[in-house]
């Protein structure tokens, strides 16, 4: 049985939504979890679910937190035993597979980082969002680990991205698209046209750039951007897909006729928010560290807790970081 370590500590309504959800993962499937954190606050949560079975969970006692607006290098260094850090170094011993966290997001990348250090062939770590496309889900990376980039980077970037939507996703050959103000070679600025060369001399399906419009057309499995971009990228759409759905609410509430036709539309707006909603996928794996790394949402719910710790549980039993490895050597990717 896999166990994952869950930063039972982190995100905006830790612990209870974080023991909710893990609990829930380790029912549905062969998995255990390791709530890091206070012991004392997880105790009580756990007294909520009488019926949890003993044998695939267990308490590691972390008593720090690195709260949402500290600086994350001071707060690792300041606080050795806060529950990012405790919960990596259990992966990096070997009693935990996987990593998850919903806590802060550069913190979690460094715990990772310090914690499992780097792939061969791969500088710099890249969070992968799956974002809906009319084709299916498509990946956009990276979305905040890395806010400073090289040409090559990116390039190495869409060749974990790859790997992902291969393993992940199901896709044979994925059509791979760079993040640019305009489709010609030509446009953006130094680091996209560097990239653009790289990644058209490279092996893989690429399909050019891609403009902010289409990032949700399908145009591309794969899109890839430095971390300062996605992360905009992301949240945009994140505000976007809220104000949607709000505006529509309001619409089809306004009359009694509209009423009516909101209770025809309900299944459609079901089915809408399913396809769009981050809680679905549960979080965003952290490419590139040596170790299953899944990065949640700050506002997880209990179900994006239960996905995410699922995802966790996939990449750790589908190999996933030995897969990124192989075709990263084998694509013999520049460094910086």
């Amino acid at each position: 049985m896999l166990w994952v370590a869950v930063d039972a500590m982190g995100g905006d309504f830790a612990p209870r939504v974080l023991v909710d959800g893990a609990l829930a993962a380790a029912r549905h499937f062969d998995l255990g979890v390791a709530l890091v954190g206070r012991r004392d606050a997880i105790d009580a949560e756990l007294l909520r679910h009488p019926d949890r079975d003993p044998a695939r969970v267990r308490i590691v006692d972390a008593p720090d937190v690195i709260a949402m607006d500290e600086a994350p290098s001071a707060a690792l260094r300041r606080k050795p035993t806060a529950s990012i850090r405790v919960a990596a170094d259990l992966v990096a011993r070997g009693d935990a597979a996987a990593l998850f966290s919903a806590g802060h997001t550069g913190a979690t990348v460094m715990a990772a980082y310090a914690a499992f250090g780097m792939l061969p062939g791969v500088d710099r770590p890249a969070l992968a969002a799956t974002v809906p496309t009319p084709r299916g889900p498509a990946i956009l990376l990276d979305v905040g680990a890395s806010v400073e980039c090289r040409p090559q980077h990116l390039l190495q970037f869409a060749v974990m991205g790859d790997v992902y939507a291969r393993v992940a996703l199901g896709v044979d050959r994925p059509r791979i698209g760079l993040l640019s103000i305009g489709e010609e070679a030509t446009k953006g600025n130094e680091l996209t046209r560097e990239a653009h060369r790289l990644l058209k001399a490279s092996a893989l399906a690429f399909a050019g750039n891609v403009e902010a419009r289409d990032v949700y057309t399908g145009q591309a499995d794969v899109i890839v951007c430095d971390g300062f971009t996605g992360n905009v990228v992301l949240k945009v759409s994140e505000g976007l897909v809220d104000v949607v759905e709000r505006l529509l609410g309001d619409e089809l509430s306004s009359t009694i006729t509209m009423r009516v036709g909101s209770l025809i539309a309900r299944r459609a707006l079901r089915h809408f928010r399913r396809r769009v909603d981050y809680s679905e996928t549960g979080g965003a794996p952290l490419l590139g560290v040596a170790g299953v790394t899944i990065v949640g949402h700050g506002r997880s719910s209990a179900k994006a807790v239960r996905n995410a710790v699922a995802m966790a549980y996939r990449f750790a039993s589908q190999r996933m970081i030995e897969a990124v490895a192989r075709e990263i050597a084998a694509a013999a990717v520049p460094h910086q």
